[in-house]
């Protein structure tokens, strides 16, 4: 019999959460092993080729909140590689009627074409960006670590005084569409709100989804949409050769069957063949919440309450995404939306709401809201000069049959609402990759149904909330086990907070004060899962 191996810390998934803890603990002097089921690291962080010479992302392309994440801004990427791209616009919203808002990284150009929906939405659009500036760095700080954030959230209170910190919490449990009418007076800024609280998941009228459209908005109108220059798996290319160069270890098609404890301690992890590793001092889990806890745990092991309270666990809308190799560029009748590197095509306000209303009952929407990313425009490396490489993902229920049959009429309709504002684009079109629900989720086992936050954004699953009610930790009910994935708090993007928060916690559970913190976050648990 082969002997076990033995490791610090065993990482189960290498997506981008799962690479950023592993740098943190091998940075500590941690001996780390990730486990990634798939044949190639990345998780949703991945590159091919749609046909050669058109490279295209899989899944996530561009990535604002890497930008203002102190996580990957501390890891120092570009030392292994990684260059970012931007394009010269940031974000075009395309109405109906032909007309688009602009989001620019250039202020005056912002609010240039927001005044020519209403005059003096561009001033107000400043103010908002004033006041971005003013709680940028604590408001990020206190987003992206562990809950609650004492130190940010006192930075943040300092930095806008009582009064304005309580407003300001009102103004983030907004929906968008509320938040956008209380202060903008045209169409355009409040699109540019509303539509990018879509990334979220969120529809324009749910609680909280306001949060999301201005801090996506004010990210964008600060650092843009960066994408890695070559592609998305250059961020994974990146974080593996930080890893590797601190003696880390990633074994690829080796998925984890199960976590195996002891006494309510992780000790360990075994493989889809049988072979057992030994964690001595943490495992850390970079896939879904349900995943984790009724697969590689066993339901069986758990508190009663947290397994009835995964009965709850809401994930959010599924995915159809499409790439396309273009011979030219899109053929926009906008021509603001050349300039775009992400566009917003299909909606005004209400029919934003409709298509939420639609996904909330089970409907697919016969007139999709589309989220798109000219990649080409955005990094010139992506295909052949005069070419375009192009994507469009669109929103659908959950459940149902994703039989070949659904999946086309949802291409179809994609197709001609592209159609529609670009007219001719069919004929550009010289390869085509479409990926159903099932597909997105083949390619990385969180991608549940093409659910690609990790589950719903909504503020009942949020912060202490997340992925169930519990103390918003990386900690789990099992000693020297941690979820570090997008199911936990703060959520989906790809800003290594999950990971970072989860490799912290693992830090600090087998430091110095580790007993204590042990038995806090033990006392912790057993008053949240008691039965009363």
């Amino acid at each position: 019999m082969t002997e076990a191996e033995t490791f610090d810390a065993v990482i189960i998934g290498a997506g981008p959460n799962g690479l950023v803890a592993a740098n943190l603990l091998a940075e500590a002097g941690w001996a780390v092993l990730v486990l990634e089921a798939a044949p190639e690291p990345g998780g949703a962080v991945r590159t091919t080729e749609i046909t050669p010479g058109f490279r295209t992302d899989r899944c996530s392309a561009f990535y604002p909140l890497a930008g203002v994440s102190p996580v990957m801004r501390g890891l120092d990427l570009e030392r292994h590689g990684l260059r970012w791209r931007r394009a010269p616009d940031v974000l075009a919203h395309l109405l109906p009627d032909g007309r688009a808002a602009v989001l620019s990284q250039d202020l005056d150009r912002t609010a240039r074409s927001l005044d020519a929906f209403a005059p003096g939405d561009g001033s107000a659009w400043r103010t908002e960006f004033e006041r971005w500036h003013r709680v940028r760095e604590p408001l990020v700080e206190a987003m992206l670590r562990p809950f609650p954030p004492v130190r940010a959230g006192s930075r943040l209170l300092r930095a806008l005084g009582t009064g304005g910190a309580l407003r300001f919490a009102r103004d983030l449990m907004l929906p968008a569409r509320r938040f956008g009418e209380e202060r903008f007076t045209g169409e355009g800024a409040r699109l540019l709100i509303a539509g990018n609280a879509i990334h979220s998941g969120l529809g324009p009228d749910q609680a909280g989804s306001g949060l999301f459209g201005w801090l996506l908005s004010m990210v964008g109108q600060d650092v843009g949409f960066p994408v890695p220059e070559g592609g998305a798996g250059s961020l994974t290319a990146a974080l593996v050769a930080r890893l590797a160069s601190l003696g880390g270890r990633i074994d690829c098609g080796r998925p984890a069957a199960k976590i195996l404890h002891a006494r309510g301690v992780a000790v360990g992890v075994r493989d889809g063949e049988g072979a057992l590793i030994r964690a001595r001092r943490a495992v850390l889990a970079d896939v879904a919440a349900p995943h984790l806890y009724l697969d590689l745990v066993g339901g069986e092991h758990l508190p009663a309450r947290l397994a009835a309270d995964l009965k709850a666990f809401e994930w959010d809308p599924a995915t159809i995404k499409v790439d396309w190799a273009l011979d030219g560029p899109v053929p926009w009748t906008a021509k603001e939306a050349a300039r775009a590197g992400t566009i917003h095509l299909g909606a005004d306000l209400a029919g934003l709401s409709t298509m939420s209303a639609d996904l909330a009952s089970g409907r697919d929407p016969q007139e999709p809201f589309l989220l798109m990313g000219q990649m080409t425009t955005t990094d010139p490396t992506r295909s052949p000069t005069g070419t375009e490489t192009l994507w469009a993902y669109t929103r659908l229920p959950r459940g149902g049959d994703w039989n070949a049959d659904r999946v086309r009429r949802a291409v179809d309709r994609i197709e001609t609402a592209v159609e529609h504002h670009a007219p001719g684009f069919g004929d550009r079109v010289t390869a085509r990759l479409v990926s159903g629900p099932r597909d997105l989720e083949g390619l990385d086992r969180n991608l549940d149904e093409g659910a690609i936050n990790g589950g719903s954004a909504a503020v009942h699953q949020q912060l202490f909330l997340r992925p169930v009610p519990g103390l918003a930790r990386a900690d789990t009910v099992m000693d020297r086990l941690f979820l570090a994935s997008a199911s936990a708090h703060p959520g989906g993007a790809v800003h290594g907070a999950a990971g970072a928060n989860a490799a912290r916690a693992a830090l600090a559970r087998n430091g110095l004060a580790g007993g204590g913190y042990r038995a806090a976050i033990a006392g912790a648990h057993r008053l949240l899962y008691r039965e009363d």
